[in-house]
């Protein structure tokens, strides 16, 4: 099955669902394809949205279990993660349906599957049906991967990646982020308020590369005083996970 459109948009993240948007709003016919059941990308699904709702509620806990009492309010504080869980999916899940929305209002075609390029001016989509678009104009917005490193195999249980750690159905004793960009800090932060004994190995020599210095300096005093570790200039050179269910833990080798 073949169709033709006047764009077409593979990847619906904030790159390609605003660029379909924008395209139907000046009066193009935009077809938009994404291989995830949720449009949004993975700002949307399993980044930037999810771990501000996490940052949000472990704030809020934190703030109750810490600072309350000097304002005069005794607060019995037990933590539900469960019901934070629950929120977080469902923040999510309204900002998913609202790309659906305006997908709808302004008439771009969906394509469900992997989109692929297949010659000048086509796109096959495979997904339930394999679908072949034409078009003019093609835009690529594929989004962002987890990154590894060599020496690090990603389990999805005891090593994870950004996803996994935003859905944790318990708070780990122990944490080890290895990367003190924002994607770190915001996770460390979340699960360091929750009562994780959490340490930031970093490779460079400060938190937070590419943000402003004055402020990442800043931002270290807050989350040293929040209780989180660091160790910076640390080159990790391997990870290794022994023992197994309840047992299973992970040692970090560090240069």
């Amino acid at each position: 099955m073949s169709e033709r459109h006047d764009v077409v948009i593979i990847g619906a993240g904030p790159g390609g669902y605003v660029a379909a948007i924008r395209a139907a709003q000046l009066g193009f016919d935009v077809a938009l394809v994404e291989k995830e059941s949720a449009l949004g990308g993975t700002c949307v699904r399993v980044g930037c949205i999810p771990s501000k709702a996490l940052l949000e509620s472990s704030f809020l806990f934190y703030e109750a279990t810490t600072n309350f009492a000097v304002h005069g309010v005794d607060a019995k504080v037990k933590l539900d993660l469960a019901t934070m869980q629950v929120r977080r999916e469902k923040v999510v899940k309204q900002n998913t349906d609202g790309v659906a929305f305006l997908m709808k209002k302004n008439k771009v075609k969906v394509y469900r599957g992997s989109g692929r390029l297949a010659g000048a001016g086509k796109v096959v989509v495979d997904g339930e049906q394999t679908t072949e678009l034409e078009s003019e104009r093609i835009v690529l917005a594929t989004g962002s991967m987890v990154a590894s490193l060599p020496g690090v195999e990603i389990d999805g249980e005891t090593v994870v990646s950004s996803t996994e750690a935003l859905t944790f159905d318990s708070v780990p004793a122990k944490l080890v982020v290895i990367g003190a960009g924002y994607i770190g800090m915001e996770l460390g932060s979340v699960w360091s308020r929750l009562g994780s004994k959490v340490t930031v190995l970093e490779y460079l020599d400060r938190i937070l590369p590419g943000m402003d210095g004055e402020t990442a300096k800043e931002a270290l005093k807050v989350f040293k005083r929040q209780g989180i570790g660091f160790e910076l200039g640390a080159r990790v050179t391997g990870v290794e996970v022994i023992g197994k269910g309840a047992k299973r833990k992970a040692t970090v080798t560090v240069e």
